[in-house]
């Protein structure tokens, strides 16, 4: 499960453009420690970091998630970023809700149409 949890790091770290060497110094841990968390060398991690990780990166810990279900907690973290955007900028937030809503919609029609 530890692979799972740091492709989702690497991923989610990578997408908001940190380093490996900067996030790590940020986190209190060595580039070393994080790069083997991101990679499923390491099977430990402290409640401290995950904690971190957790608040730095919107990230959710689910165990339940399967492996190759990245759908699952993307759309999860998405949720979760525009309630915050919507806090602190509802504009901004309904105009993204708005545009994921009407492109959903378009591509479903777009797939039933091909079908």
């Amino acid at each position: 499960m530890m692979s799972n949890f740091g492709q989702q790091l690497r991923q989610i770290r990578q997408q908001k453009r940190f380093g490996l060497n900067e996030f790590a110094k940020e986190l209190g841990v060595s580039p070393a420690y994080l790069s083997n968390l991101e990679t499923g060398k390491t099977q430990t991690i402290q409640l401290g970091v995950l904690s971190k990780l957790q608040q730095q990166l919107h990230m959710n810990i689910d165990e339940n998630v399967p492996e190759n279900d990245h759908v699952v907690w993307r759309t999860e973290r998405v949720s979760e970023l525009l309630l915050d955007l919507h806090r602190c900028n509802p504009s901004a937030a309904d105009y993204l809700m708005t545009m994921v809503e009407q492109g959903v919609e378009l591509f479903a029609v777009a797939s039933s149409d091909i079908h």
